[in-house]
């Protein structure tokens, strides 16, 4: 917290905004909103989110220790709910898909999926140790991170109970929490100033990055965050098992969490189009909002209609591909909607205001 604070103190010396919105788009006022949209996207979307993830992780963990020291129905629910509530942020974090988190692979590392339960049980099963240390040499990804804890604390169909597991399963689901709990913080501290610093990168876009060498540059990262998202979620998260009509291969099926986890990915997009995560910043919008109102009204329509469509599947994903086609068909042809918008309007946008 005290980096934080002595970050946005300097910021605000060198900038002297106080101001969230401004829709004066003249030339002085632009620039301005520029660098005040990447300045947000480091100190209200990236940092906030990245450090979020990094404390729910370690709650999490805590939450696992806790049913490994007393297996109670109680200490399960508890794990369960953390692992949701993580499973929140790291979608919406999902939302600016740039940077460490896929440069550095910690993306894959803790959330490769489909998972195979065949897979899980034989590891299971099988006599090789399940220490943290051991975890993290696996090079099967898929044996590892959020996907495996969920099938810990859910089972087959959702039929796991205290009393059903094992003393393995809890050896490799503490484990499994001490790595994505190590995952989180190396990612935060990726970015963080006096760590990594990948956000210093954004803050001198234009100014010397040699990651950003234009500002334009670090917008079309964000552009770029935005659109991986809208297609890993409508082309690969609902498009493949809806086509193939199987459950096994839908991401979350054990917890039946699926629907929530594709609608926080596009909600993470929307906030990182809006320059907010828990707070409001400045934004992509507000730098479209001061040239082209009506795209800018469009691209908000555009999100709200991709988030809200997912209100019409009623059932966990694994049960609306064979039930619920029509619902799903719908959801993704507004996602494959907000993407066209992205790159036909957005990125022209981008590429013809922001030419520094």
């Amino acid at each position: 917290m005290k980096r934080f604070s002595i970050l946005f103190f300097s910021i605000a010396i060198i900038l002297n905004l106080s101001c969230k919105k401004n829709d004066d788009s003249s030339s002085t006022d632009f620039e301005a909103l520029k660098d005040r949209a990447l300045i947000d996207f480091v100190n209200v979307v990236a940092l906030p989110g990245y450090g979020e993830l990094k404390t729910k992780a370690a709650t999490l963990n805590s939450k696992v220790v806790a049913l490994d020291a007393n297996t109670t129905e109680a200490n399960l629910l508890a794990a369960r709910e953390a692992w949701k509530d993580l499973r929140i942020t790291w979608e919406r974090c999902e939302g600016f898909l740039f940077g460490p988190v896929e440069d550095d692979e910690y993306d894959p590392e803790t959330d490769t999926w489909p998972v195979s339960f065949n897979d899980l049980d034989s590891l299971i099963n099988s006599s090789n140790p399940l220490g943290v240390s051991d975890i993290e040499a696996l090079s099967q990804r898929s044996l590892k991170g959020y996907h495996p804890m969920e099938y810990i604390l859910w089972g087959k169909n959702g039929a796991q109970t205290a009393a059903t597991i094992n003393e393995r399963q809890k050896q490799y689901l503490t484990s499994l929490s001490l790595h994505l709990k190590s995952q989180a913080e190396k990612l935060f501290d990726s970015w963080a100033p006096g760590a990594g610093n990948y956000a210093q990168h954004i803050l001198n876009a234009g100014k010397g990055s040699t990651l950003y060498p234009k500002k334009q540059d670090a917008f079309i990262s964000i552009l770029e965050g935005l659109l991986a998202i809208c297609e890993e979620v409508g082309e690969g998260k609902m498009l493949e098992p809806f086509d193939a009509h199987d459950p096994a291969i839908v991401e979350s099926p054990f917890s039946g969490n699926s629907v929530t986890d594709f609608r926080n990915n596009i909600i993470g997009a929307f906030n990182a189009y809006e320059g907010k995560f828990n707070t409001d910043g400045v934004g992509i919008s507000e730098l479209v909002r001061a040239r082209n109102i009506s795209l800018d009204n469009e691209l908000k329509q555009n999100f709200n209609a991709a988030i809200n469509s997912f209100n019409n599947i009623t059932v966990p994903y694994e049960k609306a591909i064979i039930e619920q086609r029509i619902q799903c068909r719908q959801t993704m042809d507004a996602i494959n909607e907000l993407s066209f918008t992205l790159e036909s309007k957005l990125r022209p946008f981008i590429v013809q205001n922001i030419i520094d």
